[in-house]
């Protein structure tokens, strides 16, 4: 056998070259860690440096594609969609099927655009529910704050672990998902929320510590908006306020970053549906109508916590279950 065909051989007995990471490509996972104070052993960080630039690689060749919005690194690109969606998605489906409809139209046209940030001080800051399946009580909590503000011009933090630990009979699974139409209805027999300073964020699920005579804030009654009705979601936001929503976030959400998110192969009903948050307002940009929308991963995330999402295709299921209090003021 010739010296050419024994080293064609012996490469294909060889084992299978080791993986490695370009030195740029370990530089900017370093800067990145540095940045997301992230710190693993050495046995796990070989994985995180490999998901990093897995997740690095999808969001490039989303970005050089022809599409509404791009996408770019944040503080979850170290993991994979699956984890992803252990720590900060719903674990229990919820189907909000069960809510019917008591929105009453009225006459006359919405406004063509709003956003309740720029009409007052009516919108809370953005905030961080952390590693717990709990953005049902934050797009609970940013709702009833924003009506409470836009009633009485008083802008209040509401207690989102009171609904973690407290409103389980309400059809709630604390960090494991739950529904802003069920909890404003624990708010309504509950009698009352306490705020953010007297009962504090946890990301975990606790025993309930809810004290009557610190409440703040209360709910006379709840709208749900007809399912599926999406022009009712235009008319509450734009002619009452903000609106709670949920809707199917799949992995291509995890890093969004900027502009109007559309998702031709997400799901629409309401039994799919597994991240809860707020609709802010509603416009249009080059032809497309969009949500403008209010998370709760933090200010770093998206477009300074915030994500715009096509309108008026039920994107994702997003007028599958959508709701708002009237507070008692």
């Amino acid at each position: 056998m010739g010296c050419a065909a024994l080293l064609a051989v012996a490469a294909l007995l060889a084992p299978a070259a080791a993986w490695a990471p370009s030195a740029e490509d370990e530089l900017l996972f370093k800067a990145w860690m540095l940045q997301n104070n992230r710190r693993y052993d050495p046995g796990e960080y070989p994985r995180r440096l490999r998901t990093f630039l897995g997740n690095k690689r999808q969001i490039e060749e989303h970005n050089a594609g022809n599409h509404s919005y791009q996408m770019g690194l944040n503080q979850f690109s170290d993991l994979t969609f699956a984890e992803f969606k252990k720590l900060f998605l719903w674990r229990e489906p919820q189907n909000c099927s069960a809510t019917k409809g008591n929105f009453l139209r009225s006459s006359g046209p919405s406004p063509d655009s709003i956003d309740w940030r720029k009409k007052g001080n009516y919108v809370t800051p953005v905030k961080n529910q952390g590693p717990c399946g709990s953005c049902w009580t934050f797009s609970t909590t940013g709702c009833l704050e924003s009506a409470i503000a836009i009633a009485t011009g008083k802008l209040l933090s509401l207690a989102e672990q009171q609904l973690v630990d407290c409103a389980q009979a309400f059809n709630n699974h604390g960090c494991s998902g739950g529904l802003p139409s069920q909890a404003f209805e624990y708010i309504l027999y509950n009698k009352g929320l306490m705020g953010e300073d007297t009962y504090p964020y946890r990301a975990e699920n606790g025993t309930c510590k809810f004290q009557p005579e610190k409440a703040i804030a209360f709910v006379k009654d709840v709208i749900n908006i007809t399912q599926y009705d999406e022009d009712g979601m235009v008319e509450a936001v734009g002619k009452h306020n903000p609106v709670s929503f949920a809707f199917e976030v799949t992995s291509n959400f995890m890093h969004y970053r900027k502009g109007v998110y559309s998702n031709p192969r997400c799901e629409h009903t309401p039994d799919k549906v597994n991240h809860a948050v707020l609709a802010v307002g509603y416009g249009e940009e080059n032809g497309t109508p969009y949500w403008i929308v209010k998370n709760s991963w933090g200010p770093l995330w998206g477009m300074e916590g915030y994500f715009l999402i096509e309108r008026g295709k039920n994107m994702c299921g997003l007028a599958a279950c959508a709701s708002y209090p009237v507070p008692q003021v």
